[in-house]
């Protein structure tokens, strides 16, 4: 039996450099994500918030009309629709993060090369970490944020060329990229070395690796779900002549978002199509679990959790397709099946034992 090689000291320091780099780019793209929704025109966003209002507003009028010959015709004006089969308040996409003007589309697209420049660092420091041991990247805590937070960048670039109206998604995200590497850098770091013989298996390249791409996915939903709730939110006080009006807040920021029905549509399509690549990955990892540890499902706090999450999930679009829950109910699972994700991401590993502490933090 040959021992496993050493890490490469050299690889293993440039990719940190690389990690570094990344965020110190991704505060950068931050920023200019900042300005592009600050600097985006305020007076077009009013204006289509003031409109939305007004229709919102207006009553049925009734207009007399003279006819030729005498007599009077009776016109009225016609109402608005304001709700959609979903729930959701049928009024148009917003102009996006900036606003609609060429001065915020400059900031945006400053933003954009710089998440893609911050993109490419990250990655090269991936690969140069995989290399550094010549393994997969996500043998421990620190690999798997790093990874994980490269396939959501990811993610986002491979929507934002399908999808023109995406780049709102660029604040949140770049937010939450820098939070999971700092985290990953300060906290969860360990130094670039082997692993432990029951993770030498081709398993965890298909396990993990889905297990990653279906939390990239489930964030970009988890996202717009929040968002949703927020602008349904917003929709709804439009609709509502008596009750309480949109802020200034709510005027410049979520005007600018897609409508709810757009918001509520990508969500469900992400997680929808995700959902099976997630049940995958609990049958692959219970396909591992007998060629390591003897039997397919032992009822491990992974094993556990990562269940409770496909349940979740699963109600989720079970909801989606109920009458009754639909909309606002049904975001508020989606919520609730993301926190799964989470809490079987950092919760288990950090404040549970079980088989899979064995990487370590």
């Amino acid at each position: 039996m040959t021992l496993a090689a050493a890490a490469n000291e050299t690889l293993a320091h440039n990719s940190n450099l690389l990690v570094y780099s990344a965020i110190t780019v991704y505060t950068l793209a931050f920023l200019a994500h900042m300005v592009e929704w600050v600097f985006g025109s305020r007076s077009k966003v009013g204006r289509t918030a003031a409109a939305l209002t007004a229709e919102a507003k207006a009553p049925a009028i009734s207009v007399t009309v003279a006819q030729k010959g005498g007599g009077t015709a009776v016109l009225e004006r016609p109402t608005v629709v304001t709700k959609t089969a979903a729930g959701s308040r049928d009024v148009p996409d917003g102009p996006g993060a900036h606003g609609g003007t060429e001065k915020g589309d400059l900031y945006g697209r400053i933003a954009i090369s710089l998440t893609v420049l911050a993109w490419a660092l990250h990655v090269g420091g991936v690969l140069t970490r995989a290399l550094s041991v010549q393994r997969a990247p996500w043998g421990n805590m620190y690999e798997f944020s790093t990874t994980f937070a490269a396939v959501a960048v990811t993610f986002y670039l491979v929507l934002l060329v399908l999808k023109k109206n995406i780049r709102w998604i660029g604040l949140p995200l770049v937010f939450t990229v820098l939070l999971d590497l700092g985290l990953a850098v300060s906290v969860l770091y360990t130094a670039s070395d082997q692993l432990v013989p029951a993770l030498h298996s081709y398993w965890l390249w298909i396990h993990v690796s889905c297990a990653i791409i279906c939390g990239a996915a489930f964030y970009v939903g988890f996202v717009a779900t929040l968002l949703y709730l927020f602008r349904d939110r917003h929709e709804a006080k439009l609709a509502d002549p008596a009750g309480e009006q949109p802020g200034k807040f709510a005027t410049s920021v979520l005007e600018r978002l897609p409508s709810a029905a757009s918001l509520d549509k990508l969500a469900y399509r992400i997680n929808a199509t995700v959902f099976p690549l997630w049940t995958f990955t609990i049958i692959a990892g219970a396909i591992w679990a007998e060629a390591a540890w003897g039997r397919y499902w032992g009822w491990d706090p992974k094993e556990v959790w990562s269940f409770i999450t496909w349940v979740a999930y699963a109600c989720y679009l079970h909801a989606r397709a109920t009458a009754g829950w639909k909309g606002r109910k049904a975001a508020v699972l989606g919520l609730i099946a993301f926190a799964c994700y989470l809490f079987n991401y950092y919760g288990v590993n950090i404040f549970v034992t079980g088989l899979h502490s064995y990487a370590g933090v």
